[in-house]
């Protein structure tokens, strides 16, 4: 039974259009190799897969001095051309000819040169395609301009919020961080003054001295300094 006939399309399983590539590729080098050892022929070979990956092959010592040959042996020697061939190509060669120097004159133009041999309506003509041409030049200019605003302008917004973000995480730190004694360090956080040692010394003596009343002295202290006094105040002994 004979294998059926193969459909040429485009095998659209991956695996399976690669794994073909390589089955034809290789029985394509062997039919080459066959070629030029029983036909005694100088072949070359040059496969590129779809990856853009390069298989050659070359009877020769390589594909470069079979690939001259080939230009040399198609560009050098003679063709027979008919005569009437021959005057459509000439023709047709005086027309680009004739086009190209048309367009080399209107560039010339374009650029403010030669422009003494044309017409009023010449200029008025290449003065509508300059401004036409400078219009889109002015639209373009003014699209890449409004691009690279927005772009700064989104690069601003990202930079205002970053600085925002920034800015919290600082005023939360320094709500946590604990509170800094100005001044001499050996101070207590809750005294606001410093006693001067005089004045310290003092306090410790007087215990009972209270800002806003008098001193307290006992009885007995005050009847024994009027009475050593009651010669000086006659009225004082009677009192007592």
């Amino acid at each position: 039974m004979g294998r059926g006939k193969v459909v040429l399309e485009r095998i659209e399983n991956k695996i399976n259009r690669q794994v073909t590539f390589s089955k034809r590729r290789n029985g394509l080098l062997k039919k080459a190799y066959e070629l030029s050892v029983l036909c005694d022929a100088e072949v070359a070979l040059i496969v590129f897969s779809s990856r853009g990956k390069l298989t050659e092959f070359a009877s020769n010592t390589s594909v470069h001095e079979t690939l001259g040959k080939y230009w040399q042996q198609r560009y050098s020697s003679p063709v027979d051309i008919p005569g009437d061939e021959t005057k459509t190509l000439s023709q047709e060669l005086l027309r680009l000819k004739a086009k190209y120097e048309s367009l080399q004159r209107s560039q010339r133009h374009l650029l403010g040169e030669e422009l003494d041999s044309l017409t009023i309506k010449e200029l008025y003509k290449m003065e509508k395609q300059l401004d036409r041409a400078l219009s889109q030049a002015r639209q373009k200019k003014m699209q890449l301009l409004l691009e690279r605003m927005e772009e700064l302008s989104k690069k601003e917004r990202e930079l205002a919020d970053e600085n925002k973000k920034l800015k919290s995480q600082l005023e939360l730190e320094n709500i946590f961080q604990p509170p800094q004694v100005l001044g001499n360090p050996n101070i207590d956080v809750g005294n606001e003054f410093e006693l001067i040692p005089s004045q310290a010394n003092h306090a410790r003596q007087q215990p009972s001295i209270q800002m806003g009343y008098h001193q307290f002295i006992p009885q007995e202290t005050m009847i024994e300094e009027r009475v050593v006094n009651r010669g000086g105040n006659k009225q004082s002994t009677g009192w007592l």
